[in-house]
């Protein structure tokens, strides 16, 4: 498959991420990530951040959808799926997605897009997580549609108010 071909595909899919973003954004109690998981061309599942709706601080969005496509296959083993997400993984995310034998994992906004209060504070990358867990059979890409996803969130020179730093 041809890089254009690629990236075709993966900024249309990461364009349903987003869309799913809009929508956790305006659901009360939920957040602004969104994810969906594809395989062969389809979407399988889709979410985003529900950890304030469901009082649950594993809800993220990567969360979310792992679990929706697990209840729906019966099965926590997801070779060949994609997970494109709107935001660079946290290291629990990145985690899950090697334990659910993700193929690959496609994001947009990177940790250099947003403010700090997104991520840990130790800098852990995604990148790192997956290349630490031997995972050489696992694609990680960033950056795709990175302007569009970080729109969705505080840029890293805002000032956002304390009480929605939750991670500081």
């Amino acid at each position: 498959m041809s890089t254009s071909v690629s990236l075709e595909k993966d900024e249309r899919f990461m364009r349903l991420a987003i869309q799913e973003a809009w929508d956790g954004n305006r659901t009360p109690g939920a957040g602004e990530v969104g994810c969906v998981i594809v395989m062969d061309g389809e979407v399988v599942a889709s979410g985003h951040n529900e950890a304030e709706m469901r009082h649950d601080p594993t809800a993220h969005a990567e969360i979310v959808t792992l679990r929706k496509l697990g209840q729906t296959w019966k099965k926590t083993d997801f070779r060949g799926c994609t997970l494109y997400c709107t935001l660079q993984p946290c290291s629990m995310c990145a985690v899950a997605c090697v334990w659910a034998k993700i193929t690959r994992v496609v994001f947009g906004a990177t940790r250099d897009d947003v403010h700090s209060m997104y991520f840990d504070t130790k800098h852990i990358n995604a990148s790192d997580i997956i290349r630490d867990a031997f995972r050489d059979d696992m694609e990680i890409v960033g950056g795709v549609l990175a302007r569009e996803c970080s729109e969705l969130y505080y840029r890293p020179q805002d000032q956002p108010p304390p009480e929605e730093q939750v991670n500081i």
